[in-house]
């Protein structure tokens, strides 16, 4: 049953349709031939790429060619498949036919007839950028013409051949028309997507991943390949090395720089007159470190140089290990030493003067005025606590005219001290002993004597327990009365009011003993107190307005004043309270 398909011998689905070029008419009777892939099969010529569209043309041979006749007709109609073209350029489904769609690609030449030269395959890549050319196969001599094969739809025709020799047909069918000249009639492929896929067509350009160029040999490939796999396992290995050793280097020396941290520059050095520092560095050139040594006993102080002469003032206690052969060494405060001489001392205000000779440069400290001194006032304290030298520390004044004592080891009082000191928080070690307690303007206002310990009670440098914030110097005042003493006699002499105290006494005041040391009476003939009325057994409750609770602080009250000053006591006698007046004596220390 006719459905409107072609009537004719239908076409084999590996016929290769034709190129749509235009070919020479050929006479109805003319004989078909076998397929052309069965002649290429039997005579051996493999089917040619056509060249790229861009390529020169082929050089025309030595021989020369006719001219081209006309056409003897207009090509054949061309049919035109039964179903409207696929959008999305799919194959039907089913065999493949001549009709699919495929992917664009440039129409081959069709398979040359027997003899005709080959044109060069496709001129292209090889996928990695590399132009490959094939090289033209040698021409086969052509026996005979190519027979026109016809199928539904298509005809079939030998290529324009511009440098093959016309040949006859056939049988009684008319000669061969020449073809034209390539550069008269340059091939132009077909642009309907009907005819773009052509299975035994040369690919013009690659449809899968390229591989190797052709004529290569994959064995170097793989050879190239394992060369740089090595090559980059042994750049990786020593790049690992060198990033170890520079890591290794960093961690220990702290990075691959030298780490600088910001800083102050150096500045002049000047501080305020006023200041600790500007305190200290006034101050320190006039301190020294006393090294005693006797024949019992050592010990270090403290001292500090009253004038150009070589006098140095220091505490009793700091040069009593000395005794009366011992030797003194002084080290200045620039580490300069020399050998001292005792020049007088005095237990009663435990205050001695030594002298170094020989010594040139020396630099006097100011004296103050300890009767300027107030509570809350600034101080500063240098020594040689536990032999470290130049020491400075700082603090207030804590309090005034605290009656403290020292000393008594001997047991006999001799050698008990009597101060009515200046109290310092400033931190008093041993070693401190006899330095200077100086004010903000570098004076002198005190010097340091005595600490109170937090194991052993008070003692004059006697234990080793160190400050607890409770410091004692012996004011200013009078040391520097007992210096001159000391340094223009020799002795110091101390202020007394001829009477003897009874030191058992546990009531409120100093109470007049009742006998005296030699056993007579407790108050001297024709001392200080007779003269005043003072009778033995009074209770002296007061001196210069001062409240007076113990013999001990009545001891202390009056050695705070020279001889001849007079003194007002209150005192209390039978229940009754009386008031006099007396004038202070005077007694050789020792």
């Amino acid at each position: 049953m006719d459905d409107g398909k072609p009537s004719g011998p239908k076409a084999k689905w590996w016929s290769r349709p034709s190129t749509g070029r235009a070919v020479p008419a050929e006479p109805e009777d003319a004989t078909p031939v076998a397929d052309t892939a069965e002649d290429t099969a039997v005579h051996g010529t493999a089917p040619a790429a056509e060249p790229a569209a861009e390529a020169a043309p082929r050089p025309a041979p030595a021989v020369a060619e006719p001219p081209a006749p006309p056409l003897a007709e207009p090509p054949a109609p061309r049919a035109q498949p039964l179903h409207a073209p696929d959008e999305y350029s799919t194959p039907p489904y089913g065999g493949p036919g001549p009709w699919a769609p495929a992917p664009p690609v440039q129409r081959p030449v069709p398979t040359p007839a027997h003899g005709t030269p080959v044109p060069p395959p496709y001129a292209g890549t090889n996928g990695q950028g590399t132009a490959v050319h094939a090289p033209a196969p040698a021409p086969v001599p052509a026996p005979a013409p190519a027979p026109v094969g016809q199928g539904p739809g298509e005809a079939y025709a030998p290529p324009p051949q511009p440098h093959a020799v016309p040949q006859q047909h056939h049988h009684s069918a008319p000669p061969q028309q020449p073809q034209p000249h390539p550069a008269q009639h340059e091939f132009q492929p077909q642009t309907s997507q009907w005819l773009r896929y052509d299975p035994w067509g040369a690919p013009q350009q690659p449809l899968t991943h390229p591989g190797p160029p052709l004529g290569a040999d994959p064995q170097p490939r793989r050879r190239r390949r394992g060369s740089a796999l090595i090559g980059a396992a042994l750049l990786a290995l020593v790049a690992g090395g060198i990033g170890g050793g520079i890591g290794a280097y960093a961690e220990r020396n702290g990075g691959l720089t030298t780490v600088e941290l910001p800083q102050a520059g150096r500045d002049s050095g000047g501080r305020a007159p006023d200041s600790v520092a500007g305190i200290a560095s006034s101050a320190l050139p006039s301190v020294v470190t006393l090294h005693v040594s006797g024949s019992a006993e050592s010990g270090t102080g403290t001292g500090f140089v009253l004038d150009n002469k070589g006098h140095i003032l220091t505490n009793n206690h700091v040069v009593a290990p000395a005794g009366s052969n011992g030797d003194i060494t002084v080290t200045f405060s620039g580490g300069e030493t020399a050998q001292a001489e005792i020049v007088g001392k005095d237990s009663g205000y435990d205050l001695a003067v030594v002298k170094v000779t020989g010594v040139s440069g020396l630099k006097p400290l100011p004296l103050g005025n300890s009767d300027n001194v107030q509570v809350g006032d600034p101080v500063v304290a240098i020594g040689a606590p536990f032999d470290l030298s130049n020491t400075v520390t700082s603090g207030i004044i804590s309090a005034k005219q605290r009656p403290i004592t020292a000393g008594g080891e001997k047991g006999d009082g001799s050698d008990v001290s009597y101060v009515d000191a200046l109290q310092t928080d400033a931190p008093i070690n041993p070693g401190n002993s006899g330095g200077p307690l100086v004010d903000s303007e570098a004076h002198v206002i005190g010097i340091n004597s005595a600490i109170r310990g937090a194991d052993s009670g008070s003692g004059l440098d006697g234990g080793q327990s160190g400050s607890i914030g409770l410091g004692f110097a012996i004011p200013i005042n009078q040391g520097k009365r007992v210096a001159e003493e000391l340094i223009n006699t020799g002795k110091a002499t101390h202020p007394v009011i001829g009477v003897t105290l009874d030191m058992k006494f546990t009531g409120d005041g100093a109470k007049v003993g009742g006998k005296g040391a030699d056993g007579g009476s407790a108050v001297t003939a024709d001392g200080p107190a007779d003269k005043a009325g003072i009778k033995p057994g009074d209770i002296i409750t007061e001196v210069e307005g001062e409240r007076v609770h113990s013999g001990e602080e009545l001891i202390v009250k009056i050695r705070a004043h020279r001889p001849g000053d007079r003194l007002g006591l209150k005192l209390t006698r039978g229940g009754k309270e009386l008031s006099m007046t007396l004038t202070l004596g005077s007694a050789s220390g020792t």
